[in-house]
């Protein structure tokens, strides 16, 4: 005789895709604290205006070169002290993380453009196109970045657009190497190949079936791209050939406090330690998003 079971069984609950998206990013480390600080400086510059004390560019030369409020004669009405020229260093510095957010996210969108056309264009075509692209990505990379935006901005004067089109103009290589390699990958794949049979145009396989599909790794190098153009923009300001006074560029405020750095290191420590930082939680959150987003991952 057989006794039939009437117990139900438990009903088996699978996590969503974007349930296990969100239980990989709280267990990665790196992406939490990248992205905790970048919110932090990206709150400080947009709230720059509200928060700063005092004017960025106002110089009082009776209060010049103050110390910070950790020695004994600094005050709390220049927390971080004052440079050369009297000017608040601490509202220098909060409006300075507005200028390096806007040239890094500026220069990433201008060289991502290029490259992510120029690569998706390489792989997708491949033949005489590819050879073509391939020849400039080969091209671009056996120019020095940094020499090549220093002549550049020597010829034409530096200002703040001058270097944003530079540096975008200079760093698509990594883009157009990543998407043709990505593209490559993806065009001989069942779905485009099902695309491809049905009629479908160029133009609706690049932006549906492939961009889609890539657009992973494009955000990981969009985040390396910020901050690399971030630290160019740094070295080219050091140079004298960034951004113009008396804009508060973090890299300018290093290079306004080298004569200084005997007496008052502080004058470069703090942008030097912010700067890093900024590059620090970007690289962190680029990190992050590849090994959350990567499908061999652990759910």
């Amino acid at each position: 005789m057989i006794v039939e079971n009437t117990a139900e069984l438990p009903e088996i609950i699978f996590p969503s895709p974007r349930e296990i998206l969100f239980q990989r990013t709280l267990r990665h480390k790196g992406f939490i604290i990248g992205a905790a600080i970048l919110a932090l400086i990206l709150a400080v510059a947009l709230l720059a205006p509200v928060l700063a004390p005092h004017d960025p560019y106002h110089q009082d030369l009776a209060h010049q070169m103050q110390n910070p409020v950790w020695h004994a004669d600094g005050t709390w009405r220049h927390p971080l002290g004052t440079d050369n020229l009297g000017r608040d260093y601490l509202s220098r510095l909060m409006f300075g993380a507005r200028i390096s957010l806007l040239i890094g996210i500026s220069a990433m969108l201008i060289s991502g453009l290029i490259g992510t056309t120029l690569g998706v264009a390489a792989g997708y075509f491949g033949g005489r196109t590819d050879m073509i692209i391939s020849f400039l990505i080969t091209t671009r990379l056996s120019m020095p970045v940094v020499l090549v935006a220093l002549a550049v901005v020597a010829l034409i004067g530096g200002s703040l657009t001058v270097i944003i089109w530079v540096l975008g103009f200079l760093i698509w290589d990594r883009f157009a190497v990543v998407m043709r390699s990505s593209t490559q990958q993806l065009r001989g794949i069942e779905y485009v190949s099902a695309a491809k049979a049905i009629g479908c145009s160029t133009p609706h396989i690049l932006i549906i079936e492939i961009i889609p599909n890539i657009l992973n790794n494009l955000i990981v190098v969009a985040t390396l791209e910020v901050a690399h153009a971030i630290l160019l923009e740094a070295a080219l300001s050091f140079l004298g050939m960034g951004v113009q006074p008396p804009l508060p560029s973090w890299g300018l405020m290093i290079a306004e406090g080298k004569e200084f750095m005997l007496f008052t290191p502080w004058v470069i420590a703090i942008p030097g330690v912010v700067l890093s930082l900024l590059v620090l939680a970007i690289n962190l959150m680029g990190d992050g998003i590849r090994d959350i987003t990567a499908p061999e991952g652990h759910s």
